[in-house]
């Protein structure tokens, strides 16, 4: 999944970066609110973290932007523990969730990816899809009678985002775009290496390729 981290505090940063892309996620990040509401404008992120107390826009006004604009993206709000008028005003304007400084990243988490599924409904809660199952925790892929295969981090977005859209027809743009960050310079030919590796794990039929098209987890 990707995600976009609009925060101004370095050290938070710096602290949260390791932990996002060990879960996961590929992560573009932005200092301030201007750079950060472009790029929510521009780039398909599956989920924001966004900082209200932000210098050059305030991250109140970057949301209501982005609603006013028709981007449904699940946003997260990063508050001041004690600043109850800003969960409020937050929530207003269009946060899905909220999260009070200081937090725990596990809580953050947690938090994410809940989001990330209600965004994914045909996934489900538990992202499994016909016999597929994902463990998020321990980035694994368990199969219907049982086995478990380590994922590389490259493999558990990519799987995890085929799963969150079974059925559908997913181009090597589409799947570059959740898969990678903004610092990363992926080639199409990267992408048929790790659907080649995904099938070797998964079983070659479950992905289907469609030429000049793209991907699909079959449905069973």
């Amino acid at each position: 999944m990707r995600l976009l981290l609009v925060e101004d505090d370095q050290a938070q940063v710096a602290a949260l970066l390791p932990a996002l892309k060990a879960a996961g996620f590929a992560v573009d990040h932005a200092a301030d609110g201007i750079g950060g509401e472009q790029l929510g404008d521009t780039e398909p992120y599956d989920v924001v973290v966004l900082d209200l107390g932000l210098p050059r826009r305030p991250g109140l006004e970057v949301l209501r932007h982005w609603r006013a604009h028709g981007r449904d993206l699940p946003v997260l709000v990063l508050t001041a523990r004690d600043a109850w008028h800003e969960r409020v005003d937050g929530l207003k304007a269009g946060a899905d969730d909220y999260l009070g400084k200081p937090f725990h990243v596990e809580e953050l988490l947690a938090r994410l990816n809940a989001l990330t599924r209600r965004a994914a409904p045909a996934a489900g809660r538990t992202l499994a899809v016909d016999g597929l199952s994902l463990d998020e925790d321990g980035q694994c892929v368990v199969l219907e009678d049982g086995q478990t295969h380590p994922l590389t981090g490259t493999e558990f977005r990519l799987l995890r985002y085929l799963l969150r859209n079974p059925g559908r027809i997913l181009s090597k743009t589409q799947l570059m775009e959740h898969v990678y960050d903004l610092d990363a310079e992926p080639s199409g030919n990267l992408i048929e290496v790790y659907i080649r590796r995904l099938r070797e794990k998964i079983g070659r039929e479950r992905i289907e390729t469609l030429r000049g098209q793209g991907y699909r987890l079959r449905r069973r």
